[in-house]
Parts: C-alpha cells; structure tokens; sequence
C-alpha cells in the first residue's frame, strides 16, 4: 500500500491559499513576503521530490502548476514522477505535454484503487478542496507542514470543517528555524 502524503505551507491560522503569489488574493505572495527566506526550513521540500514516486493534484492547483512547474529547476525532479488529477471536468486534452505521464482519476475510490497499488509515496501539493475530501475519507496518512508565523485571516484551509469524529495525529518530525517557521510532520494514527 502507497502512502499518501499532503505537504503544504500553512500561516498559523490554517490559510494554504495563494502562497506563491498568484493573483487575485489580498495576501497574495506571504511565504516570502512577510518571512526571511532561511534555506534550512525548505530541506523538507527537496526530500519530499526525491522520496515521492507520484504526484497527486486537484484540477485547480493542476491548472496552476502545470504552466510553471515543468521548467523550474526547483521542481524538477517532479517532471519524471507520474502524476494524477482529481477532476470530473478535465479532458485529455487539457493536459500539457511536458509534464510526464499525467492520468485523471474521477473518483475518491479511485484515488483509494491507487494508494493499494505497488510503488513509493504519493504527494499532493497544493489542492486544498482535494485534500478536505480525501482527509473526510480518510485516504491521508501523513502531512509535511510548513507552518508560517502569519495569520491572515480570510483563505482558503487545508483542514476540512466537516463535523466528524476527531483524528489523532502523531508528530515524527519537528523543528523551528530563525524566521519563526516551524516544520511539522505528523502521521495520521489509525
């Protein structure tokens, strides 16, 4: 059975929206707007590219990476890992070419299908609406946290508000850094 794994950057109210920069969001841009960049509190993100095997994204954050991530040296390890979208809207030809192997899976049981097949850990980046669900059908076995001193009040979460019985978590990892970020890896107790 794969692990799946959602990583994120998080301001301390629980806001995952805009991180990077895209437009449209008051606070468009905090992870490096409001915070010193401190290389040590990123290792995290390196070694999530060379232990991942595959890449798991909603259609929203698909649609917002796929025009960049394929040439940014940043990522580019990721231009090799299979990927997969969460969508019932997206086509084929939707798809950009220059990505990998890209496959749509139009189900939560689907996504289920592949955490059971052969293989390393699965990532999901971004795709918070992805994330509420697949934490609510309990398909989540770990996060990367980057939680950021900042609270910006309005965004998108990463946590879903659905009423449910409480999930216990167990923190593996832990470390705060000089610009006041704190890295928390947490495995879901089941």
């Amino acid at each position: 059975m794969r692990t799946l794994i959602s990583t994120a950057f998080m301001s301390l109210d629980g806001v995952v929206e805009a991180p990077g920069g895209e437009p449209g969001y008051r606070n468009s841009g905090w992870t490096f707007k409001h915070v010193d960049f401190v290389p040590e509190a990123f290792e995290i993100k390196g070694r999530e590219q060379e232990e991942a095997a595959a890449m798991l994204l909603g259609r929203t954050s698909y649609q917002a990476f796929s025009p960049v991530w394929p040439d940014m040296t940043e990522f580019a390890r990721y231009r090799t890992l299979p990927k997969y979208v969460v969508s019932t809207t997206l086509t084929e030809g939707d798809l950009v070419s220059n990505w990998g192997e890209t496959t749509i899976l139009r189900s939560l049981d689907e996504v289920a299908a592949l955490k059971e097949t052969e293989g390393g850990p699965v990532i999901v980046h971004g795709s918070a609406e992805l994330n509420h669900a697949l934490s609510d059908a309990g398909l989540i076995d770990r996060y990367h946290l980057l939680v950021f001193p900042l609270l910006l009040g309005a965004g998108k979460r990463l946590f879903s508000a659905t009423d449910k019985d409480a999930q216990q978590l167990r923190l593996v990892e832990h470390e705060a850094y000089s610009n006041g970020v704190q890295k928390n890896v947490f495995d879901v107790v089941r």
